[in-house]
């Protein structure tokens, strides 16, 4: 059990950390809020677990996952994480180039042979003790859009489902994006949450990693899993 206050309420370090640590609106944190009941085991379609905080190169390289979703073009990965992977983990064959040369040779294939297929193709790269699989930006465009997530997300949950060796997986959250950026209808890139949405539509129920610039949410609170409770939606109609 966790060290209590005199007041009741749980302390998170030793002696006067709990003080120390307060943060400011100038540091990079999340207010996190609780949902559910966690003595209660779920029975509901799964949840996507929001890995606020937690570095996702590091777990990556560290093997606490299987399987990485992310994003690839035909053109420039270097700035992607694909590329970052590709030079972290020393017993895969790919590089950064030969995976962009992957990528061009196998949209240059598609466009002769399958042109009526509906993009995106999901690109899989093994690395030994991790699986890559890559949502391939569509050819000529310098972004993707939500109905490019949600029908790469529908084939990527196929190709998990009833895979225990692909297991367990996580995601960018696609958003911030340097070589692969997610927009919306309007052009303008969406929100967090239109994005777990889309995920877990199509039937992902992985981890999901926050962009880095979500670190700067606070004063704004978050949850830890997707779907949200629907207090959340109570509140958006004018209720308590």
């Amino acid at each position: 059990m966790a060290e209590m206050t005199s007041h009741g309420t749980p302390k998170l370090y030793d002696d006067e950390g709990d003080l120390l640590i307060e943060g400011d609106r100038l540091a990079d944190r999340v207010v996190l809020l609780p949902a559910g009941d966690p003595r209660v085991a779920s029975t509901g379609p799964g949840r996507i677990r929001i890995q606020w905080g937690q570095h996702l190169l590091s777990d990556l390289v560290a093997g606490r996952y299987r399987t990485v979703v992310c994003g690839i073009n035909d053109d420039d990965n270097s700035h992607g994480i694909i590329g970052e992977l590709l030079q972290l983990i020393s017993t895969s064959q790919w590089t950064v180039q030969s995976a962009t040369s992957y990528a061009r040779m196998f949209q240059e294939s598609v466009a002769v042979h399958a042109s009526d297929d509906r993009e995106p193709y999901v690109l899989k790269f093994d690395l030994d003790r991790l699986l890559i699989l890559a949502i391939l930006r569509p050819r000529g465009r310098d972004h993707l859009t939500v109905d490019d997530l949600s029908r790469g997300f529908r084939t990527i949950s196929k190709m998990l489902a009833n895979r225990a060796d692909r297991l367990p997986v996580a995601s960018v959250s696609f958003l911030g994006a340097k070589s692969n950026r997610l927009v919306d209808a309007r052009g303008d890139e969406p929100s967090f949450e239109t994005v777990l949405r889309t995920m877990h539509e199509a039937g992902f129920r992985g981890d999901v990693y926050p962009s880095l610039g979500m670190w700067r949410l606070s004063p704004t609170a978050v949850f830890a899993s997707y779907p949200f409770p629907a207090s959340l939606e109570e509140m958006r109609r004018g209720g308590f």
